[in-house]
C-alpha cells in the first residue's frame, strides 16, 4: 500500500493508510499482535474513521475481506473507489 502513496501525493493529493495512524495506538492498547482484542479494538474502527474524512479509497492487491470492507463502508458514504493509482484524477497546482 505503501509504494503507491507518493504518486497519489504527486498527483496533487494527500494519501493515508489507516495503518500510519493505527499502529502506533495498538501496542499502547495493549496488543502483541494481530487479531487480539486491543489490536481489533483499534485496527479497523480508526480506518472507518479515516474513511469518513476522505475523498476516495483505492482497493489493491489480491483477497482481502477487511480491504472489500472498506471499500463497501467508502461506497456507503459515496466515495469514489478506484482500482489503480493511476486513475486517480490528478490536481492542478491551482487546486
Amino acid at each position: 500500500m505503501e509504494s503507491y502513496a507518493l504518486d497519489i501525493f504527486r498527483a496533487g493529493r494527500i494519501p493515508i493508510l489507516g495503518e500510519w495512524l493505527a499502529l502506533p495506538l495498538v501496542k499502547p492498547a495493549g496488543s502483541k499482535k494481530i487479531a487480539v482484542q486491543a489490536f481489533i479494538e483499534v485496527f479497523h474502527p480508526i480506518a472507518g474513521r479515516l474513511l469518513e474524512t476522505c475523498d476516495a479509497v483505492l482497493r489493491i492487491g489480491g483477497p482481502s475481506a477487511g480491504a472489500d470492507e472498506m471499500v463497501k463502508a467508502g461506497q456507503r458514504l459515496g466515495l469514489l473507489t478506484y482500482a489503480a493509482a493511476a486513475d486517480i484524477a490528478r490536481l492542478s497546482p491551482a487546486e
